[in-house]
């Protein structure tokens, strides 16, 4: 179905095709343009939280339109029709004042999340919020993925949000994330603090010198946990120190949840989806980055994400193996020694070939570069077409 976004788009084509026939119109106020869709043909047409007068609402939904209406007192769109920037989510954020983070959109719709139920909504109608907005973000995905990575070069990197800007595989994650996106990957991440934030970082700093990547994260490490007061402060710092360039084509996906909301994403992705359910997300994440994975070191939430990758790869799912790159030896194999493990589950299976363990940027960015995702050899197998004559 054709999906309509704004009241632009929805102008333009009225008046190309004088049709709403299997068409999606999501958060648009029609009002303007009453009249071409009381004329247009009304046929599969979804409205989706769109202002309707009311003689086009009862005209639409007597033509046999579905309409989805707008949910009062919400903090965030829950038809949200693209995805979310830091000007959008971190709006009046100002960084001589850090609290003036409180205020933004990001900050108000946590504050929401904690007052209706936090994981558990209070109310049908707060459950229903949530679910119609992470339906939009999924959907917002793919819009953004189809423009940006239409030939499926998507890389993850995860990693602890613990990692400090000042620690040295913080720098060393921005200059693999780097060093990808130059070679044409779309990079992603959980889009928080640590390891996610150099992901976005390394992207961010993707036509600048070492010297200036090393300058910018020194200027970061000034504030090096998500905790200290000035975390977000100087990174709109530095981005401001160090803007895009103006024709600079590259950009970069988060992918956070308000589950962790008391830890503001990180504004260096330039596109980012944040989601409440966070069993959603991590398995979005995961899922897009068709490239392989890159696992920095991590805790609890890493090595689940590990295991959601191998569990992926194992019944190939999406319909192929994709690389699984761990990134620190010692830490893998020793501290949290995780990556036997995977090596053991993998064998003989088609992912066995696509784990590998790393200490350095260049040998991390080669690998990718080189084990391309393998197609299932087993096939799908289904009850109907293995048992019935017909699998209608």
């Amino acid at each position: 179905m054709r999906e309509i976004h704004s009241i632009q788009e929805l102008t333009a084509y009225l008046k190309s095709e004088a049709s709403l026939k299997d068409t999606v119109v999501q958060s648009v106020d029609v009002t303007s343009v009453a009249d071409l869709v009381l004329d247009a043909t009304i046929q599969n047409t979804l409205f989706l939280g769109c202002v309707l007068p009311d003689a086009v609402l009862a005209s639409v939904v007597k033509r046999g339109a579905s309409v989805f209406p707008t949910l009062e007192g919400l903090p965030f769109n829950p038809y949200q029709p693209a995805l979310y920037s830091a000007d959008t989510l971190f709006d009046g954020f100002v960084a001589d004042d850090p609290c003036s983070y409180c205020r933004t959109t990001d900050a108000r719709v946590y504050q929401h999340w904690l007052d209706t139920g936090e994981a558990n909504p209070t109310t049908i109608a707060d459950a229903l919020g949530r679910r119609l907005h992470d339906m939009a973000m999924t959907d917002a995905i793919g819009d953004f993925l189809q423009s940006h990575a239409s030939g499926g070069k998507i890389v993850g990197m995860m990693g602890g949000h613990s990692m400090k800007r000042s620690d040295d595989a913080y720098l060393m994650a921005a200059r693999i994330s780097r060093e990808l996106t130059r070679r044409g990957y779309l990079m992603v991440s959980g889009g928080g603090p640590g390891a996610m934030e150099a992901t976005h970082v390394g992207a961010w700093f993707v036509e600048r010198t070492d010297a200036e990547l090393e300058a910018a994260v020194g200027e970061l490490a000034e504030a090096p946990s998500y905790k200290d007061r000035r975390w977000l402060a100087c990174a709109f710092e530095v981005r401001e120190k160090y803007p895009l360039p103006p024709d600079c084509d590259y950009v970069s996906l988060g992918i956070p949840t308000w589950l962790y909301g008391h830890e503001p994403p990180t504004p260096f992705a330039t596109h980012i989806a944040k989601y409440f359910a966070n069993s959603v997300r991590e398995d979005g994440l995961v899922t897009i980055a068709s490239s392989g994975l890159i696992f920095a070191p991590g805790s609890a939430g890493t090595i689940q994400e590990i295991f959601q990758d191998a569990t992926q790869n194992h019944y190939a799912t999406t319909g192929v193996s994709s690389p699984m790159v761990f990134l620190n030896t010692d830490y893998w194999t020793k501290e949290k020694p995780i990556y036997p493990m995977i090596q053991q589950l993998a064998k003989g299976n088609d992912y066995e070939k696509l784990i590998a363990i790393f200490d350095d940027v260049d040998s991390v960015v080669d690998y990718i570069e080189k084990n391309k995702p393998i197609p299932s050899s087993s096939g799908k197998w289904s009850f109907c077409s293995a048992h019935c004559k017909s699998t209608a």
